[in-house]
């Protein structure tokens, strides 16, 4: 069975998610890690579990998801995996950077991505398997990952507890945003975890029910 460990990273409180199962192997969701301390915090936590990662993949691409992609490709010799209408935004991040005043980590952010990932494919890791639901809105080429077996959803910057992802970024869009979490989301099942990419965790049960944004 699928679990997670969980990690807060960067100015923005980005969370970062390691998924892990029984088998040792994980996935690394979103490396936020900006300084070197926040970088060893990473490496601990995977070393303290005696986990192994095997695939780096981000739900999107906005500065603060990325901040540590070059870092976890070097470290741990694993390829980036993306959708493909993201690129544009990968290769904006170091842009980004410069415009928030936050110099790039190491001199370089992120690897070229080596994979894309669609939506509906299988992303398999141990004994575990995840779905990739396409979830544009908040960004472009935004992936969610839905594992059916725990029961719980990385969900990126689409939904987060009483709130939804921004969308006033290139590449945004109100009401693709919400069309995504209605009709891709939502039919989930209510008794999915969400773990959002900034705050708390929530479920699908309590955000169709109270989150102001889709009608709650």
């Amino acid at each position: 069975m699928a679990q997670i460990i969980k990690l807060a990273f960067n100015p923005f409180q980005e969370n970062t998610y390691v998924v892990y199962d029984e088998s040792g192997e994980c996935v690394i969701f979103d490396p936020g890690c900006y300084t070197r301390e926040e970088q060893q915090l990473l490496v601990n936590e995977i070393s303290r579990k005696k986990l192994r990662p095997v695939r780096l993949i981000n739900t999107h691409c906005h500065i603060d998801h990325v901040f540590g992609n070059q870092f976890v490709h070097e470290h741990y010799g694993l390829p980036l995996e993306i959708h493909r209408d993201e690129l544009p935004v990968l290769q904006a991040a170091p842009q980004s950077a410069l415009f928030f005043g936050l110099p790039i980590p190491n001199g370089k952010l992120s690897p070229e991505p080596e994979r894309f990932i669609e939506d509906g494919q299988v992303v398999s890791f141990g004994n575990t398997r995840l779905e990739a639901i396409f979830t544009p809105g908040h960004a472009p080429g935004e992936l969610c990952f839905f594992c059916e077996e725990s029961r719980f959803l990385i969900a990126g910057d689409v939904l987060f507890f009483g709130s939804i992802g921004r969308t006033d970024l290139p590449g945004g869009n109100h009401n693709t945003l919400i069309d995504s979490i209605i009709n891709r989301v939502f039919p989930l099942g209510d008794d999915v975890t969400v773990y959002p990419g900034h705050g708390p965790d929530t479920s699908i049960g309590y955000e169709r029910r109270h989150n102001p944004f889709v009608g709650g």
